[in-house]
């Protein structure tokens, strides 16, 4: 199977709002289904690579408090 996560998540989320954004990722958070995590991981990756140094670290400082 040729499917590409990234390109099939950003299609479906295109030219959404930041509530409607907020309302996928809590939805598939309270879902808790695993089929959704690359999703959100695509999610993720989009926001990493438009964040500065000073976004990521505070980000990383907050997910390794999350994690612990």
């Amino acid at each position: 199977m040729n499917f590409q996560i990234r390109q099939a998540v950003k299609a479906n989320v295109q030219g959404q709002s930041a509530d409607e954004l907020e309302n996928v990722v809590e939805d598939a958070i309270k879902r808790g289904e695993e089929h959704l995590l690359p999703g959100l991981g695509v999610f993720l990756e989009a926001w990493w690579n438009n964040a500065d140094q000073q976004k990521r670290q505070n980000f990383m400082q907050d997910l390794s408090k999350a994690m612990a």
